[in-house]
């Protein structure tokens, strides 16, 4: 007699690496594949329909983060508008003497990455050090800050632990001696308020992607009045800042997506805290040796990050996809390496634990019934690996 499997129930919990797209946004990038296919730099009716519908998103983007549409510039994503800000800047500013970039250690690698390039080319670099809520200290910054400093970049929210950072004060610090602010806002945007003029920033990176947009659309918002040299040389689009013929479907679903974000934030981030708090709540009861990484209370409603002593992360993620479960071990953007985190490092956790622990990221479509499950199956799955590695317990 055959036997049939029951199908393994998929739950995701690893929405801050990507989210799926909204029904509405698929349905009009698929319009605007089908009907509104012009180049928007044409000046013939399709051409000037397809940039219409670039001008509404840009106000729609414009509005989820409180600017002017005119200062908002459409990138490939985040990674894309980390660059432009930083390479841009800095670049437009070689001449005045000042270079010196400041960072926090927990930044993602969009931005690690590039002062790492800028300092092969003759800059100083700094990084932040950060103590174990993974929130960067107004006076760590303000000792690091010289008058050589051209520009301080510090994420809003962490793609890791979700900390939510004191970017308003920390941006009015870097002002005082004249340097230049950028946020990596791409995990906050969406999911709490974000006003760039609140913030008091200079340059704030936004990601579709990560509030139920396309894949490879994404935003810079940059000051009125900023000059920011471009990293693509060509045409005009997108006022001489970026070169290259728009991405129209990607652009408008971005529009859409910001505009559900921004009206259901508030009820969502209730909703989505609840079940982060009763996931948080039952993993720590049911299961010796785990530990929350990160501040408790400043940071954002959808994300909490565990460490499972006596675990490796990567064998327990696999043994969560196995029941059907989506997690991950940290920023997507390193999947796939076996180093350990680099934000619970330079949090000052010892080597296992940056390496034992589990990024849980919720999303529009997880239930409470979701999230029992979870609750119900990961003791017996942290039990049997545990036995299997009869390691002993690390503080």
């Amino acid at each position: 007699m055959l036997r049939f499997e029951e199908p393994v129930q998929r739950i995701y919990l690893d929405h801050n690496a990507t989210t799926p797209l909204l029904p509405s946004v698929i349905d009009r990038m698929t319009a605007v594949l089908r009907e509104e296919f012009g180049n928007p730099s044409s000046v013939h009716h399709f051409g000037q329909q397809a940039k219409a519908a670039v001008d509404d998103a840009r106000s729609e983007v414009a509005e989820l983060i409180g600017a002017d549409p005119s200062e908002v510039l459409f990138t490939s994503g985040g990674t894309e508008g980390d660059n432009i800000a930083i390479r841009g800047a800095v670049e437009a500013l070689e001449g005045t003497g000042r270079r010196h970039l400041v960072a926090s250690a927990i930044e993602h690698e969009a931005v690690l990455n590039t002062l790492k390039a800028l300092a092969r080319r003759g800059w100083e670099t700094t990084l932040l050090s950060v103590d174990q809520s993974g929130i960067v200290s107004p006076a760590t910054l303000r000792a690091a800050l010289t008058d050589r400093t051209v520009l301080v970049s510090v994420m809003h929210a962490n793609n890791e632990i979700g900390t939510i950072q004191p970017v308003a004060e920390l941006a009015r610090l870097a002002h005082e001696r004249g340097a230049l602010f950028h946020t990596d806002a791409v995990q906050s945007a969406g999911k709490i308020p974000v006003n760039v003029k609140a913030l008091g920033v200079d340059m704030l990176s936004v990601s579709a992607h990560k509030f139920y947009g396309p894949k490879g659309v994404g935003a810079l918002w940059i000051r009125r009045g900023l000059r920011v040299l471009p990293l693509l040389t060509g045409g005009r689009q997108e006022r001489s800042r970026r070169a290259g013929t728009e991405n129209v479907p990607g652009i408008v679903g971005m529009g859409v997506a910001a505009t559900i974000a921004a009206g259901k934030m508030e009820s969502e981030a209730s909703r989505l805290g609840a079940l982060r708090d009763r996931l948080e709540a039952g993993i720590l009861r049911a299961v010796p040796g785990t530990a929350v990484n990160g501040s408790p209370n400043h940071r954002v409603p959808n994300t909490t990050n565990i460490s499972f002593d006596r675990i490796e992360a990567e064998s327990l993620l696999i043994a969560l996809d196995l029941e059907g479960v989506a997690v991950s071990t940290g920023s997507a953007c390193s999947s796939g390496t076996l180093e350990p985190s680099h934000v619970l490092k330079a949090m000052g956790f010892n080597a296992h634990r940056t390496q034992n622990s589990i990024r849980f990221s919720l999303g529009a479509s997880n239930t409470d019934a979701e999230i029992d499950r979870v609750i119900a199956v990961l003791p017996g799955i942290v039990e049997k690996l545990r036995s299997l590695t009869r390691t002993p317990a690390r503080a």
